[in-house]
C-alpha cells in the first residue's frame, strides 16, 4: 500500500502553481466600424470615432471578461422508463461586459452613446427633433450598426500561448449608469454591455 502513495514535493507543488494563468494581460481590439455608423457619429461631432476605436478604446478597457456560452436542451422522459434525458438543440451565447476608462474629452462615452442612438435613429429621416412632442423611435436594420468583429486576446507575460475570442456581428445593448459624487476623486469608468451573434476561439 505504501508504494501506491506518490510523493508531491516543494519542486512539484512550484512547477504547477508556478503556471496558472493571470488575469491582467489582455488586448481588446474593434475592427473599423461601418461606414453608416461614422458617418452618423461624425454628424453629431464626433470626428475621431474611427481611429479612436481601433487604436485608443483597446487601451482604455480596464475591465473585461472572457465569454461564457451554454446550450439550450430539450428534455425527453419516454426513452428509459423513470430516466429523464436531456438532448443539446441551441447553442446560447450571453452578453458580454466591457469597462472602459473615460478620457478628459468624453469620447469614449460618446462614442457608445452616439453607436446607439444610431441604432434607433430611423426617425431622423422625417426631420423630427429630439426635443419635439412627436418625435419616435425607429431602428436601423441589424446590417447598418453591428460591428463586424470586435476581440479579446488573453495572452501571458512570456507571450507564449495565447487565447482570442473573435465576437461576430456585436454591437452596444446597454450602458451602466456612471456615478458621479463628491469627495474622493476617482477616475470614471463606463461599464458597456454588448450583444454577438457568436464567437469563435483561436487557440495559440
Amino acid at each position: 500500500m505504501a508504494g501506491l502513495v506518490q510523493r508531491i514535493t516543494m519542486q512539484d507543488v512550484k512547477e504547477k502553481l508556478g503556471k496558472l494563468s493571470i488575469t491582467n494581460q489582455y488586448q481588446v481590439n474593434f475592427s473599423i466600424l461601418k461606414k453608416t455608423i461614422t458617418d452618423y457619429l461624425e454628424s453629431i461631432g464626433i470626428d475621431n470615432a474611427k481611429d479612436f476605436l481601433s487604436r485608443d478604446a483597446g487601451l482604455l478597457c480596464s475591465d473585461a471578461s472572457l465569454p461564457a456560452s451554454a446550450f439550450a436542451t430539450g428534455e425527453v422522459k419516454d426513452n428509459f422508463m423513470g430516466i429523464p434525458q436531456q438532448f443539446a438543440h441551441t447553442r446560447l451565447y450571453t452578453d458580454i461586459d466591457f469597462t472602459f476608462y473615460v478620457d478628459e474629452d468624453y469620447t469614449m462615452l460618446k462614442i457608445f452613446e452616439g453607436w446607439m442612438d444610431y441604432i434607433s435613429s430611423g426617425a431622423d429621416a422625417d426631420g423630427i427633433q429630439p426635443g419635439q412632442r412627436g418625435f419616435y423611435r425607429r431602428f436601423k436594420y441589424p446590417n447598418d450598426y453591428k460591428c463586424d468583429t470586435m476581440s479579446i486576446t488573453k495572452f501571458e507575460k512570456n507571450l507564449g500561448r495565447t487565447l482570442l475570442y473573435e465576437f461576430v456581428n456585436a454591437f452596444p445593448k446597454s450602458i451602466t449608469s456612471l456615478p458621479v459624487t463628491y469627495g474622493a476623486a476617482d477616475i470614471l469608468k463606463v461599464t458597456v454591455s454588448f450583444n454577438y451573434d457568436r464567437y469563435i476561439m483561436t487557440r495559440s
